[in-house]
């Protein structure tokens, strides 16, 4: 039995559906509310406070790239892994770059825009509760505070999302595509998708549209798969809740 415990518009959550989808796997969806995730019952299952957490047989497997490979390992059908060692090792190479660059630059853009928006609606004393309360994200909040990240954050964010754009794009190149890694589709592109897909919400498509067909090609090619639809069911965007919010910020 698998459960996953995700919420709809959390990017990491995202990526994870991917895999399920593609794999054609049944699984039951727990949707985690605002402020579940920092419940105790919870925080038992993913002490970091944060989703998904897939529960497999009754066992929780956290963070969202380890839980991406487990289902690949465990569940090998429509394998989004190369069969080879030197093919697993760059393909985890691409990985841990989409973890430690794009994966946490759009976390800026996103807060700015939408997210930081409930905050200023909080007393300082509710909202330095609600930052402390969170095992990873404490100083992410702090950083951040009630008026959102400055200039400076946002800058070095959208520069890092830029290189991002950039090296895909030599990558596309150099293999022929279709995909990163080649011609299979890989968990390389599993974990990029929710990055595009929000930068895309967020009205920064441009990035790649402008300078970077092979980027613009995948991208047609990853919309047009059966589990991106799954996955980005109504709801799934920022854009499904926060239109409005989102056309008054780009405005301004």
């Amino acid at each position: 039995m698998l459960e996953l415990y995700n919420f709809p518009m959390s990017t990491c959550s995202q990526k994870v559906r991917i895999v399920l989808a593609e794999k054609g796997l049944d699984w039951v969806d727990h949707r985690i509310e605002s402020g579940e995730h920092l419940k105790p019952e919870y925080l038992k299952l993913n002490p970091n406070g944060v989703v998904p957490t897939l529960v497999h047989d009754g066992v929780p497997i956290i963070d969202s790239s380890v839980i991406c490979e487990y289902l690949d390992e465990v569940f090998p059908q429509s394998s989004t892994t190369p069969p080879d060692a030197f093919g697993r090792a760059q393909m985890r190479a691409w990985l841990r770059y989409i973890e430690e660059v794009p994966t946490p630059a759009v976390r800026y853009p996103s807060f700015n825009r939408v997210l930081v928006h409930n905050l200023k609606k909080m007393s300082k004393e509710a909202f330095d509760k609600a930052a402390d309360a969170r095992p990873l994200r404490k100083h992410f909040y702090h950083r951040m505070g009630q008026t959102g990240f400055p200039q400076e954050d946002i800058d070095a964010a959208m520069w890092d999302l830029k290189q991002t754009c950039g090296r895909v794009e030599t990558a596309l190149a150099e293999t022929g595509g279709p995909w990163i890694m080649g011609r299979q589709f890989t968990l390389a592109d599993v974990c990029l998708v929710p990055t595009l897909d929000r930068m895309e919400d967020l009205g920064y498509a441009a990035m790649w549209e402008k300078g970077h067909k092979h980027v613009t090609d995948w991208w047609a090619r990853i919309q047009a798969r059966s589990s991106y639809k799954t996955t980005y069911y109504k709801g799934a965007r920022f854009s499904d809740t926060y239109g409005a919010l989102m056309r008054e910020t780009a405005a301004a």
